[in-house]
């Protein structure tokens, strides 16, 4: 995090990512995130590709699959794409992959 600039946007999606969580009732950590900047001809960004790990509570399913349409209110980004790519059942906890791509607000 640079102090003059604040969180970046991959910091920005993990708490709001946390905070959609746990307006459903659902207890979340990210066990892994890989950010690649990501630019086509009018817009910039980062593409993100994150594992969450949830514990299996009434509802975790229905916020899973929520979450492509879900908003999420990210300063100074828009998540312009949310794709789920796995779900697994790994110890009794669920392992979710997601593809999001941000892209910067101008």
């Amino acid at each position: 995090m640079d102090a003059l600039r604040g969180p970046d946007a991959g910091t920005l999606l993990i708490r709001a990512l946390r905070n959609n969580a746990l307006s459903a009732g659902v207890t979340m950590h990210v066990a892994t995130i890989a950010c690649t900047p990501w630019a086509s001809a009018t817009f910039v960004g980062t593409q993100h590709l994150l594992t969450i790990v949830a514990d299996p509570v009434p509802g975790l399913r229905d916020w899973i699959d929520s979450l492509p349409e879900a908003e999420f209110v990210i300063r100074g980004h828009i998540v312009a794409d949310l794709a789920i790519d796995r779900v697994e059942s790994i110890d009794g906890r669920q392992h979710v992959t997601l593809a999001i791509l941000t892209l910067i607000d101008t």
